[in-house]
């Protein structure tokens, strides 16, 4: 069994990989020749946690189109979205070195809570499952946030920080899910898979 991932994170594939999952990669148009189904941009007052559900599941809604489009192989199609939610706000992937080394302040020595919605397309149907992870950073001083964001790590990153990269050292507790923090929880993605008839 195969199923195509509509992602273009290598974490995710990294994931995949580890828990035996076989996959093929689903790439989505991005700037201006972007797809508007998949546009991460959140709406006005939306909680975060809507926000994860409904941008997870545009994008394995607008995969299972392309299956259509591109006479792809009908196989399901994975999607995923991460974003943190940091004093009742959608913290989402910095805008540039400025704007990364700013959210890294502002999470310096609180929580916050990751969310990571998972959506399976297969069937005509789109199933979801939820991870939330509460992370608590240790106190940062500017000089290793500078250096860490100097790395380029955190620019492609929701929260700008990859918590299996060099930020896994700003991390003082982690309540939760390790895989979804970084992308892709290993437990909700398999119940999808497992509903949808796959064998693990």
């Amino acid at each position: 069994m195969r199923i195509h991932l509509a992602s273009r994170s290598p974490r995710r594939r990294e994931i995949l990989d580890q828990i035996g999952v076989a996959f093929d990669t689903m790439i989505f148009r991005t700037g201006e020749r972007a797809d508007p189904e998949t546009d991460e941009t959140p709406l006005p007052g939306e909680d975060p946690v809507a926000y994860v559900e409904r941008v997870a599941r545009a994008k394995a809604d607008h995969g299972g189109r392309i299956l259509d489009w591109r006479k792809l192989v009908r196989q399901p199609v994975l999607a995923a979205d991460t974003t943190l939610e940091f004093a009742g706000s959608i913290i989402g992937k910095p805008n540039g070195p400025g704007d990364a080394e700013a959210i890294l302040r502002r999470l310096s020595g609180q929580s916050h809570r990751v969310l990571t919605g998972v959506a399976l397309y297969h069937g005509g149907r789109t199933e979801f499952g939820l991870s939330v992870s509460e992370v608590v950073f240790r106190p940062l001083d500017d000089d290793e946030i500078r250096h860490y964001v100097a790395s380029g790590d955190p620019l492609d990153k929701a929260g700008a920080y990859g918590i299996q990269g060099r930020a896994g050292i700003f991390v003082r507790h982690l309540a939760g899910s390790y895989t979804g923090v970084m992308g892709l929880p290993v437990c909700e993605t398999a119940e999808l898979l497992k509903a949808a008839g796959w064998r693990f």
